[in-house]
């Protein structure tokens, strides 16, 4: 049996309120930083400890993998398949009038893939693709091994709905996946067995959605 967490990072430091997407140098909020301490505490105080360490390339993630990697002093492995999924509207700041525009319309015409981004298919794949990867690192760690990912809302849903045998197709408004949250996938051999979640920062959601998360 292995387990594999993925984490998704803390609040991030946007006010203008643009979709960030890939784009670097986007950090943690002070409370962004208070919730990637609460991971590190959640899975220091954890009986079971992990092993392995991975996260997505960019500063968000990476700050927020930073507690966790001092308090268990394990490096960590960037792991580019992890990363949030590429969209079209990277950099803007959006709304009702701004998706009208006709440049912005052309991009909506299929929302099943979708069109204004990285097909739903592909993510789920590449994520797979990550955690295949660590089950065999761990493997080398004995019976009951756990590691953790940092990574992103869409990437880590997109694994649960796969996971689950869900439709990829969805609403972002009714994703399961807070800042900070943890979604973990228990393995027997090569097959997923449960899937489990927790937001353990509740209490520090922000009041709206994060644009860009």
């Amino acid at each position: 049996m292995t387990t594999i967490h993925l984490v998704r990072h803390g609040e991030v430091d946007n006010p203008e309120g643009i979709l960030y997407g890939r784009l670097p140098n986007f950090g943690l909020t002070d409370r962004g930083h208070e919730m990637a301490r609460r991971v590190g505490e959640h899975f220091a105080a954890a009986s079971a400890h992990p092993a392995e360490l991975v996260c997505s390339p960019l500063l968000r993630a990476q700050q927020t993998i930073a507690p966790l990697r001092e308090q268990l002093d394990l490096p960590v492995f960037t792991d580019d398949r992890v990363i949030e999924a590429a969209n079209s509207f990277e950099g803007q700041k959006l709304n009702g009038r701004k998706l009208a525009e006709p440049r912005n319309l052309l991009r909506l015409y299929n929302p099943l893939t979708p069109s204004w981004g990285e097909p739903y298919k592909q993510i789920a794949l590449r994520m797979q693709a990550a955690m295949a990867s660590l089950r065999a690192k761990l493997a080398k760690h004995g019976p009951d091994a756990e590691g953790v990912i940092v990574s992103h809302q869409l990437p880590i849903w997109m694994t649960r709905l796969a996971g689950e045998q869900r439709s990829l197709v969805h609403d972002p408004r009714r994703r399961e996946c807070d800042l900070a949250s943890i979604t973990s996938f228990t393995f027997e051999s090569s097959t997923l067995v449960t899937v489990n979640y927790e937001s353990i920062c509740a209490d520090l959601q922000p009041g709206q959605a994060v644009a860009g998360a």
